[in-house]
């Protein structure tokens, strides 16, 4: 709509002679002027800004701005001619880009020839744009001064911008880290939720972790790994990991700090007194958008929920294992092998996977089984070991070990324990209401208690004891047939005979030991 005129100026406009690389920064030209773009091309040409050259694209109305910047808004800054179509054109699209498209990031120079249509003062004002221009006064150094000033504030922006989507991103991974509950898932998560917060190709990275136990044995483990080196131990020292990384994650354990260069990250993060982990990223290309504060706080996060973890871990462990050997010195005293509990444990994990039963369930089950006959601490040993049929008060106080189990257990409010509460208390009860010690019947009867009735009498009657000889298998499927709907449930008796040799392959994989 109008000339665009340079006033003649002697400077020269300095080149930087910094490396070149492929990316550029983007301007968008609106003007329904041709020379305009002419001129924008050739003072921009040669142009080096933040080791970054320009590309210009041009367009000539407002239609085909707001096309092209919905098509495309990665754009640094827009030069806008405020009279195209209509007097109007160039503020009525600045108001849309802020308004409509909402893109707050790009720097918008209005430029116009005609100031007394768009005065100054009233445009700057009344819309969002970051700088005013009138044509015959923006000679080349000026517009050179203007791109410098846009780019460098648009680059700025993206930083800010990318640093606040980095850290919602940081929030939304820890999120999802702190509901991983099982170690490898957790350190594979952590690294997957790395790469792509830090937006980096790397070839490999790896979570470490040592802790000293308190007989000062260390133990070096690599959580989790991905890259060129995926390790098949969980040993630092026996893992396939390339002799300098293991060096360089070894070192940083005894440095107690972080190191990083060229090729690498490593980052030193101390959880707890006797334990820390290490977090290594080595870059596949370059570290130019690597974010080391960013990793840092990523892995600090990491390290806090690891080592809750492992300690959530390393409690569970002990109480399996505390499950397993009080069963086990349960048996012993009865004069009964260890090879028993875990026999019945096993069955009813088979049992109840059979039912469809929820993997938690099972895994609960699975583990406090051992505690069925907890309650015989109480009976006396020469009723425990008597070689013949019990009679008479000897049956009686046998027969309140199931009650004196139960009542040990529930005296816990964790709920594993009251779930072995109910099986020590119930599992002598029969599906017709004959057994004890309440006599219930039917679905009166806790299902874990159900289970467990089938399961331990199925492997007594397997077993060798004190009392008996082991009875075979037709006569095993015969009485489990006969006690159907009288001592126990007939769907669990089906699920025993319908799948008996996965039921006898317990018995064989784990045979007494007498």
């Amino acid at each position: 709509m109008s000339d665009f005129i340079f006033k003649d100026e002697p400077l020269e406009v300095d080149e930087p002679t910094s490396k070149k690389t492929q990316k550029k920064w983007r301007i968008l030209v609106v003007d329904d002027d041709v020379s305009v773009h002419q001129v924008t091309r050739l003072v921009l040409a040669d142009a080096e800004i933040e080791h970054r050259n320009l590309e210009i694209v041009s367009v000539y109305s407002m239609d085909e701005a707001k096309k092209t910047l919905l098509d495309d808004e990665d754009f640094c800054m827009a030069f806008v001619d405020v009279v195209m179509e209509t007097d109007h054109a160039g503020l009525e699209l600045v108001q849309w880009i802020r308004e409509e498209l909402k893109n707050q990031a790009i720097r918008l120079v209005l430029r116009t020839g005609q100031a007394g249509t768009a005065p100054e003062a009233k445009v700057i004002r009344d819309f969002d744009i970051n700088d005013y221009k009138d044509k015959t006064d923006f000679t080349s150094n000026k517009m050179i001064t203007t791109v410098y000033a846009s780019i460098r504030a648009y680059r700025d922006i993206m930083i800010i911008q990318r640093s606040l989507d980095a850290f919602k991103k940081l929030i939304e991974t820890t999120h999802d880290l702190l509901k991983i509950h099982q170690l490898k898932s957790f350190g594979s998560a952590a690294l997957n939720h790395l790469l792509a917060l830090m937006n980096v190709e790397s070839s490999a990275l790896y979570i470490a972790r040592t802790q000293v136990d308190f007989d000062l044995h260390t133990t070096n483990l690599i959580i989790a790994c991905t890259g060129k080196y995926v390790c098949e131990s969980d040993s630092l020292e026996d893992s396939d990991i390339a002799d300098e990384v293991k060096e360089k994650i070894q070192q940083a354990f005894i440095n107690k700090s972080h190191y990083n260069d060229d090729s690498c990250f490593v980052g030193y993060y101390q959880a707890a007194v006797n334990s820390a982990s290490v977090l290594y990223i080595e870059f596949e290309d370059d570290n130019e958008h690597f974010k080391a504060s960013l990793a840092e706080l990523f892995a600090t996060n990491v390290a806090l929920i690891l080592e809750g973890l492992t300690k959530q871990k390393e409690i569970e462990k002990t109480q399996k294992e505390l499950l397993f050997i009080v069963g086990e010195a349960v048996e012993a005293r009865s004069k009964e092998t260890g090879s028993h509990v875990k026999r019945v444990a096993l069955i009813c994990e088979l049992i109840a996977q059979k039912l469809g039963m929820s993997s938690a369930f099972i895994e609960a089950l699975r583990l406090v089984a051992p505690l069925h006959d907890l309650g015989k601490i109480a009976v006396p040993e020469h009723i425990l070991h008597k070689p013949g049929k019990l009679v008479g008060d000897e049956w009686k106080i046998m027969q309140t070990h199931a009650q004196i189990g139960g009542d040990i257990l529930e005296k816990s409010t964790v709920s594993v324990s009251k779930l072995a509460a109910r099986l020590a208390h119930y599992h002598h009860e029969n599906w017709d209401g004959s057994g004890y010690p309440e006599g219930l019947s039917g679905k009166e009867i806790p299902i874990e208690a159900r289970i467990m009735a089938i399961a331990d009498v199925f492997d007594a009657l397997g077993s060798k004891r004190c009392y008996k000889e082991p009875w075979p298998d037709d006569k095993i499927k015969a009485y489990l047939i006969e006690q159907k709907n009288k001592k126990f449930e007939d769907k669990l008796v089906d699920i025993v005979i319908d799948d008996y040799g996965s039921f006898t392959e317990i018995r064989r994989k784990f045979p007494d030991k007498h």
